[in-house]
């Protein structure tokens, strides 16, 4: 059900060196990192490798932040249900369904955002290889 979590951190670099090192015992680990004009956003990965936790630089909200949290979905199909789904519910679509190459070839998704002002998405993954 879970795909990830996104963190926006006030210090990213700080943040990823604090889950590194309290969480490196249980085998959390930078899987990847791509910068940003605001600044860095680090993957970080368990034993199985994929990157679950997400830290991004502070970009909206300030000592309420908001929450970004992403739900698998099993086809592109059902991707689109919950856009359709959220329009029909007069939810605040922040990207419609598409693809993100800039997070790897197969990845699909639509961003929106809950009651709360969550950035909540649901993604369905194609790997290619």
């Amino acid at each position: 059900m879970l795909d990830h979590l996104g963190l926006q951190c006030a210090d990213v670099e700080a943040a990823a060196a604090y889950y590194l090192r309290v969480f490196g015992p249980v085998g959390l680990r930078e899987a990847m990192r791509f910068p940003q004009d605001e600044g860095p956003v680090v993957g970080l990965a368990g034993p199985e490798g994929a990157p679950d936790l997400w830290l991004g630089p502070l970009v909206e909200g300030g000592e309420n932040r908001p929450v970004h949290l992403a739900l698998a979905a099993p086809s592109r199909e059902c991707v689109d249900a919950v856009h359709e789904a959220a329009q029909e519910a007069g939810a605040e679509v922040l990207h419609a369904p598409r693809v993100w190459p800039e997070y790897h070839p197969g990845y699909y998704a639509v961003f929106l955002r809950d009651p709360d002002g969550n950035n909540v998405e649901a993604v369905h993954h194609t790997w290619e290889g």
